[in-house]
This record gives C-alpha cells, structure tokens and sequence, in this order.
C-alpha cells in the first residue's frame, strides 16, 4: 500500500470520526461476538456454495462479507463502530489506519525469519480487503452473467486467510 493511500485512508478516518460515521463506542463483548460469529459463518456459507458449485456470485459476495465482518470486529475491539451509512467504505479506512502496524508486526513475529515477505502480506491483506470490496460491489451489483469459478475460488482463499490472521490478532487480545 503506497504513502499517498495510506495519507488518503488517515484523511477519511478523521472525516468519518468528525462527521459520526465512525463513533468511539464502549466494548460490549455481545456486539464483538456477533461480528466475530457473522464471519465465521460467512466463510462457512463461501465455502459451502463453492464446494456444491450453487453460485459462484454469492461465494464472492460471502468470502467478502467474511473479511468484513472479522474486520467490523477488529475495528470495533479498537474501540470504534462504524454507523449505517457507507459502512463498508468506513470500515476498510478504519481497518488500513488501526491495523497496518499491528498488522506488520505480528506479519514480522509470524515470519521472523523472513521479514521482508512478512511486510509483503500484511500489505497484501488489507490491499485484498480492498480488492473484494470492490469486487463485490462489481459483481454483484454490475456484471454476475460474467463471474468464473476461478475468481470464487480467489475471493474464497483471500477471505480464509485474511479471516485467518485478524482471528488469531483477535484470540491473542481476549485471551490477555
């Protein structure tokens, strides 16, 4: 993710905290569970429409609803909920601005001896969140007669595991 991104995502987040679409909200571990439940169930609806080839659309648009979901509870153990109105785009700004460091560093501990692929995917990860917002968007609202397997299959695998790390992310924090 290159600087003039990341300043873009830093702007956004002040926009959308000033203007109440990102509020600073009290944990309430109810709310947690149920972004951290609705992304595991979104990953276990793409991976079941995938496997039984039911459609390869809505095993996009689960595998995207996976990431966003994990990503609404990472934002949200960050103390931040973000309100109804262009919730997805507030979430992913959020995401890149509260996770990139910790992102990187727990990418360096994972992979100690390979640091630089370890800075390589933590960037891939919020790049691909991204990537399947938009891709979801497209296809579902724009061009689902043209969607192939294979981007299914690639939304899928990006989902398990950007779904993967923000978990275990996740796990190490409530386990403290």
């Amino acid at each position: 993710m290159n600087e003039k991104r990341l300043k873009e995502a830093e702007q956004n987040f002040r926009e959308f905290v000033s203007e109440s679409l990102l509020k600073k909200e009290k944990f309430d571990r109810n709310i947690f569970e149920r972004f951290y439940q609705n992304s595991l169930e979104s990953l276990r609806a793409a991976d079941s429409l995938l496997e039984s080839r039911t459609s390869f659309l809505w095993t996009i648009v689960s595998s995207y609803y996976a990431m966003f979901y994990i990503a609404s509870a990472y934002v949200y153990e960050k103390g931040y909920k973000a309100q109804h109105k262009i919730v997805h785009k507030v979430v992913g700004e959020a995401l890149i601005v509260l996770a990139k460091d910790e992102l990187t560093e727990k990418m360096i501990e994972y992979y100690e001896e390979e640091k630089d692929k370890a800075l390589s995917i933590a960037e891939n990860l919020l790049n691909n969140f991204e990537f399947e917002r938009a891709k979801r968007a497209r296809f579902h609202y724009e061009m689902t007669e043209a969607i192939k397997e294979s981007k299914a299959k690639t939304s899928l695998s990006r989902a398990k595991e950007f779904v993967s790390v923000f978990r275990k992310m996740l796990d190490e924090k409530t386990t403290e």
